[in-house]
């Protein structure tokens, strides 16, 4: 029995997923924070190159490989854009950041982004690929939106997120 829920945090590039992880961690959640990007860098879990993203290719296969034991544990929360091959099994809740796109464009447009990728990632936001992704994933109760786009926003989000994690301790350890 796992002492600590599994959470996926998930949405475009942009939305701020990685942010609120770190501010997830700073505020007390102890919880161990994983990003799926670094897991795929160190442990080479890349099948190829796409030029025209300009981006590694993600052996999802391996990644999964990586992170099965670790997930048993309980307590992670996976931070990663995708969301449609981890197992379903693996979650007690996933939380969908979106953020208006003039927002998106500006953040994605200071990392550098061709213009070929930064639309390709606004078409995502905008067409809600992620959150359709997730609901068809995931059982549509456990499947949150939540909006990313100021202060606010992070503060109450990382409030109910927390305040989740509290009630699902509450409601499955300390019966």
């Amino acid at each position: 029995m796992r002492r600590k829920p599994n959470i996926l945090i998930t949405g475009t590039p942009g939305v701020g997923k990685s942010k609120l992880c770190e501010e997830l961690i700073r505020s007390g959640l102890d919880m161990e924070w994983i990003e799926v990007g670094q897991v795929a860098k160190q442990c080479n879990c890349y099948s190829g190159y796409d030029e025209d993203l300009e981006c590694h290719i993600l052996d999802e296969d391996k990644v999964l490989d990586e992170l099965e034991s670790r997930m048993e544990e309980g307590g992670k929360i996976i931070d990663y854009h995708g969301c449609d091959f981890f197992p379903e099994r693996w979650f007690d809740v996933v939380f969908v950041l979106r953020t208006n796109n003039t927002l998106l464009f500006d953040r994605l447009e200071k990392r550098g982004y061709s213009t070929k990728k930064l639309q390709k990632n606004i078409e995502c936001e905008i067409f809600q690929t992620l959150l359709e992704e997730a609901m068809e994933s995931y059982d549509n109760n456990i499947v949150n939106e939540l909006r990313n786009e100021t202060f606010a926003d992070m503060e109450r989000n990382i409030s109910q997120i927390s305040a989740w994690v509290n009630q699902w301790i509450k409601d499955n350890v300390t019966k």
